[in-house]
């Protein structure tokens, strides 16, 4: 019975993005257990008793080591802790437990006042978190209790009665209270909170080669080797021993050096020690070791740029960018200090909500621009394994376990040969005892006999396919951090694709702007610099975040190309030259962030001349959640500022006043958005007087962006890569379904879709439309056809649609992030049949995206996903295949990355993968074939008391199946992509039915050849009164020799089967010529065997010519027989057997639900009928 299993709290908040799901704390089960003496000293004697094979049982299972060691007990007195995650996986860890000195901690600034007023609903109770880290009062001092797991640290609390994740005592402090960080932490505060948080390092283990090396021997593998190595010795097999010995030890090493190497270049990677400033109060400032630092410190950040140290989350100044360590994304970011006053400033901070105003830890800052006063602030909010930093390189460290059948299955299968090594053992303990073999001699043969059937070599040549399949892939752009995740590949039947940078290009054009007069819309305006002076063109030359660097701009390519289409130029103010002002900033009378000038007047339409430049204030960057960014700008001369906004049609209009908006909006935007445009909505903004740079500073987010006037849309071209329709098509046809999931406009999204045959131009779309609950109303949802649809807004007064009339298959789903988020909370129940059939996601968030791929593999489907890294790569790591296009060589953020940017890499993977799942099946099925006849002929010759010589062994083993191993994979993928997909269960009818009849082959092949020789007239019975070696050569050994030969060779062909996914075996040429040479070698030793190999291979001669033909003749029937069982197998006969049984319901989830709806009358979705969620339905998802 577990005593105390309490399950972590620190349930994860909606929207933080940081931490993957798999990495939750609230997925994981701890129980607490306390050390006993008198257990300890059983398990001492346990461990002399059984010559120390108890400890090779710890070393294996460490969960009962402390299971024997120690009692289960409370969790507050345990000294270790068996961790169960969500995968099933057992760790275990030792308590520590460190002093902290006379006080607790308090945490971060303003703790001392009641704060449950900024609680976030998920967490239980905040003021639990607030609690100050003691425990026991010990000597009233206190002792702080954690444990480190995958790196991370987990505090003991109180109150909370579990231990949490240390990153938990950060959550819930609100963006106001972190500015009043800006002080900076009392060195006694600090040295606290060096004790509970530890060392701001991200520190990868490199074990020793001593190390390694006794985890890598005490491997049951390699132990099997090397009892398998003793016996080999005892029965006077000494080449034989030798030579395996020699192989392992070389692997081995191998191995270790590969490691070790990994291990160190993930440390070069991880580690980092840079001196940062950090200020005292008081106003002094210390340069310390980044190590040092902890959660609350505040750090100076220097003007020319650095790699960040730590997760921080900016205070004053403006910082430039590359995040390409955490998406693959090389377009440097704009971020902008984190809101102190107002609404904003009293919302909870949450890194990924407030991704614009945080740095992230591993990122190059790339500049660091102050506002007022001359430094840049940030205060530190997370160190160590906490930070995205950290977390990635946790991913790399611990990933997801890869949870594929057919290597359950391996395992399974090498258990059943166990037991026909068992079966084999006790045959021939019965054999040699009746042929009154010395009971020495007959233990060593049985135990031999395991030796034969399990094949040492097994692991090695499972993966010789993989890693042709990845050297394969990186010869083509494409690289692979992952191996086993090549074979997953294979099994994809389903790919969501981001939209811009994937499926369309990268770059936008602006096609042209659409402006007002009088509430009315004006033909689109091609030229944007032709339009005359006043509030859009204002808009489309300062709304951005572009900065200039080295001499080039840089930013969003949409905000490029949106200043580079008015012809205007930016110039940022530069720390230098403040004493001085430059003419243009002197115009405005106070400091200025930037200034945009008008081109020069030979550049300007002759009858539009603009003289005045316009001053940009300060820029509220764009974010995902708001779906908008904006800036605030002053022209010269003039005492107001002004707003500008841009984003989203539907958020800016929501922003904007009722009457300013025009009654067309909605037809306006859906001209353009369904004709591909991307569309985003313009509006501005009058402010009061604003008299400093500081005043600007203080304004909040919120009220500039309330009351707009709207000016106008923004209409950008996204041109379709021409590699898209004819991959989605394939993949299509290859009965794989393509999903699109995009952050972009639901219209733009649906033309996309049909522009690159996600849905072709008969299929029809049916929006899917979920409100949430409001006070008197519960949340609704509704099916209408895009036909009769008003765009993204909700359709009202619609004719009732006779949903009988639609096709059930050809119907497309599309739904916006929105929708799949109440349709996720309130009708939880609804949710597998609408991803059934939904292909179109829209204004999707990056978790989002996360959530919607985990839902797609609760039905059993396995995920591919493909994008550009930007903000999708929570999505890519959760895909069961992740492919992100990126110029980096291995972008850590998903398992694929792919140097060209374009979705080619898809198909092309799906084929390396089927390739490399097929080759794996093939060698696995060779091996154990291979295991199968060496057990047969060794049993054939126990029963007449001899066995093959020590350098027969050698040959099959060494030169005939691991070269045959080893170049069996390195046939290459198909190169057509068929509907068919590979085999994923290695026990299935299809595998087991070969072995079983390719097994009973051999068997009467051998047995045939033994009866064949023993009827000749020339026969001479072996001396059975000795054993081997001694009574070698003879005529049965010899006669066995050429046989089995033979099948190890036959069985190589007959499972390198090529159609459908692989190319045929020919292509494979370096594998044509060993067989070639093989068979004629073996050819030659059973027609002429000359003197050398003749007695080495200890082989009798045979004078009888036509004899030695009839053995060819035996081993060629074998070799069609083998054949034509192998093509049988494949083109049908299991298809018979498969008939005449009843159907069985199909294990994937989404196969039944398919059936379902298919068979569903009248059919599904119900068209134009709301829904409404009843309480039950909300339960079932909470």
């Amino acid at each position: 019975m577990r005593w105390d299993s309490s399950r972590l709290l620190g349930a994860r908040r909606p929207g933080y993005g940081t931490l993957q799901p798999d990495t939750d704390p609230a997925q994981m089960e701890v129980t607490g257990y306390q050390r006993r003496t008198w257990r300890v000293l059983l398990c001492h004697a346990g461990s002399v008793l059984s010559a120390g094979l108890l400890l090779l049982l710890f070393h294996w299972k460490p969960s009962l080591e402390v299971q024997a060691k120690c009692e289960p007990c409370a969790l507050g007195q345990a000294d270790w802790v068996i961790i169960r995650d969500r995968f099933g996986q057992c760790f275990t860890t030792k308590v520590l437990t460190e002093p902290l000195g006379e006080a607790g901690l308090e945490q971060l600034p303003g703790a001392q006042q009641d704060r449950s007023s900024s609680v976030t609903v998920t967490v239980p109770d905040e003021d639990e978190s607030r609690d100050t880290v003691q425990l026991h009062d010990k000597d009233e001092k206190s002792i702080l209790r954690y444990y480190l797991f995958q790196g991370m640290r987990y505090v003991w609390l109180e109150r909370r009665q579990a231990f949490c994740r240390v990153s938990v005592l950060d959550e819930g402090w609100t963006c106001a209270e972190l500015h009043l960080s800006r002080a900076g932490l009392h060195q006694q505060e600090h040295s606290t909170r060096r004790k509970i948080y530890g060392p701001n390092l991200i520190e990868v283990p490199v074990k020793s080669y001593a190390r390694l090396l006794v985890e890598e021997v005490l491997n049951p593998f390699y132990m099997f080797q090397v009892l398998s190595m003793v016996l080999w010795v005892c029965d006077a097999y000494y080449y034989y021993a030798a030579c395996i010995f020699l192989i392992s030890t070389f692997s081995l090493g191998l191995s270790l050096y590969e490691t070790r190497k990994q291990s160190t270049t993930l440390r070069n990677m991880a580690r980092m020690s840079v001196g940062v400033r950090v200020r005292r109060p008081g106003g002094e400032e210390l340069v310390v070791s980044s190590a040092e630092l902890v959660p609350g410190d505040c750090i100076r950040l220097p003007a020319a740029g650095a790699l960040l140290p730590c997760d921080a989350a900016l205070l004053t100044g403006e910082c430039m960018v590359n995040e390409s360590l955490l998406t693959g994304e090389s377009v440097p970011v704009m971020k902008t200090p984190l809101p102190a006053g107002g609404q904003a400033g009293s919302t909870t901070y949450c890194p990924e909500e407030h991704r614009r105003h945080t740095l992230f830890c591993g990122t190059q800052l790339i500049q660091a621009k102050a506002y007022a006063g001359s430094e840049v602030l940030a205060v530190v909010t997370r160190t160590g394994f906490c930070t995205a930093k950290g977390d990635l390189i946790s991913s790399i460290l611990y990933p997801k376990p890869v949870s594929f059948k057919f290597y359950k299955d391996a395992v399974k299968f090498v258990l059943f040969l166990a037991i026909l090594a068992l079966i084999g053992t006790l045959y021939s303990i019965l054999i040699l005892v009746r042929n009154q073999v010395p009971v020495g001699q007959i233990i060593i043969r049985a135990l031999d006999l395991v030796t034969v059937i399990v094949p040492p070599a097994l692991p090695a040549a499972m993966t010789v396919g993989t890693i042709y399949a990845q050297n394969r892939l990186k010869k083509q752009g494409i690289f692979c951090i992952s191996p086993p995740r090549i074979n997953l590949c294979g099994k994809l039947r389903l790919v969501c694709f981001d939209k811009t940078g994937t499926l369309t290009q990268e770059g936008l054009d602006v096609w042209g702007v659409v402006p007002l007069e009088q509430q009315r819309f004006l033909p689109l305006v091609h030229e944007p610099r032709c339009l005359p002076a006043g509030a859009l063109l204002y808009a489309l030359a300062t709304c951005h975040t572009v900065s200039p660097l080295r001499g080039q701009l840089v930013g969003d390519p949409v905000d490029l190309k949106m200043l580079e289409s008015t012809g205007w130029r930016l110039e940022m103010m530069e720390e230098e030259e403040e004493e001085g002002e430059l003419p243009a900033f002197q115009q405005f009378e106070m400091k200025v962030l930037a200034v945009v000038k008008p081109p020069p007047e030979e550049e300007q339409p002759r009858d539009r001349r603009h003289q005045a430049p316009v001053g940009i204030l300060r820029r509220f960057p764009f974010s995902s959640s708001l779906q908008r960014m904006s800036v605030l700008v002053k022209l010269p001369g003039e005492a107001s500022a002004h707003a500008y906004v841009k984003g989203a049609p539907e958020m800016v209009a929501s922003l904007c006043r009722k009457e300013t908006v025009p009654p067309d909006f909605s037809q306006m935007l859906r001209h353009y958005t369904t004709d591909g445009f991307r569309v985003l909505a313009l509006a501005c903004k009058a402010l009061g007087s604003v008299a400093t740079f500081e005043e600007a500073l203080q304004l909040p987010r919120d009220s500039v962006e309330s009351s707009l006037n709207f000016l106008g849309f923004l209409v950008m071209k996204n041109v379709l890569k021409p590699e898209s329709a004819p991959v989605i098509q394939l993949l299509r046809s290859a009965n794989i379904r393509p999903v699109m999931v995009t952050g972009d406009n639901m219209l733009t999204a649906l033309n996309v879709a049909r522009g690159c045959r996600m849905v072709e131009p008969r299929e029809r779309v049916i929006f899917v439309t979920a409100s949430p609950p409001s006070h008197d109303k519960p949340a609704a949802l509704k099916f209408v056809l895009a036909e009769h649809s008003q765009g993204e807004e909700q359709p009202e007064g619609l004719q009732q649609q006779d949903s009988s009339s639609l096709p059930a298959r050809h119907c497309h789903l599309a739904l916006n992030g929105k929708s799949f988020q109440v349709v996720c909370e309130h009708f939880s129940d609804l949710l597998p049949r609408i991803l059934l059939r939904a292909t179109v996601f829209a204004r999707m968030l990056p978790e989002q995206k996360t959530q919607l791929v985990s839902s797609l593999q609760e039905l059993n489907y396995c995920v591919g996903m493909c994008g550009d890294g930007a903000n999708d790569c929570g999505a890519l790591r959760a895909a069961d295949v992740g492919i992100s296009l990126s110029e980096a060589e291995a972008s850590v953020a998903s398992p694929f990355t792919s140097r060209l940017a374009t979705i080619e890499c898809v198909p092309r993977v799906i084929r390396e993968g089927r390739c490399s799942l097929v080759t794996s099946f093939g060698v696995f099925k060779y091996m154990a074939l291979y295991s199968l006849v060496q057990f047969v002929s060794v049993l054939l010759l126990y029963t007449i008391n001899t066995n093959l010589s020590d350098f027969q062994f050698l040959f099959f083993d060494l030169v005939i199946t691991t070269t045959v191993a080893v170049l069996m994979g390195r046939t290459g993928p198909a190169p057509a992509l068929g509907v068919q997909r590979p085999q994923g269960a290695l026990i299935s009818a299809l595998v087991l039915g070969s072995l079983l009849l390719q097994t009973a082959l051999l068997i009467a092949v051998q047995v045939l050849s033994y009866f064949i020789t023993v009827s000749q007239s020339w026969y001479i019975p072996l001396n059975s009164t000795v054993t081997a070696p001694q009574n070698l050569p003879n005529y049965e050994n010899t006669v066995l020799f050429c046989v089995s030969g033979f099948q190890y060779l036959i069985l190589a062909v007959a499972m390198s089967k090529g159609y459908p996914f692989r190319e045929p075996l020919y292509t494979n040429v370096l594998f044509l010529l060993v067989l070639v040479l093989l068979f004629g070698l073996m050819i030659w030793l059973t027609l002429y065997p000359l003197g050398f190999p003749k007695s080495l291979l200890k082989l009798q001669p045979i004078e009888d010519f036509n004899f030695k033909l009839l053995l060819l003749g035996i081993a060629a029937l074998n070799f069609f027989a083998a054949f034509v069982l192998e093509t049988a197998l494949d083109h049908g006969l299991l298809s018979c057997f498969r008939r005449l049984r009843r159907k069985k319901a199909s294990k994937k989830l989404f196969k039944r639900l398919e059936k379902e709806l298919s068979q569903q009358q009248p059919s599904w979705p119900p068209l134009d009928q709301p829904l409404f969620a009843t309480p039950r339905m909300s339960l079932a998802m909470r």
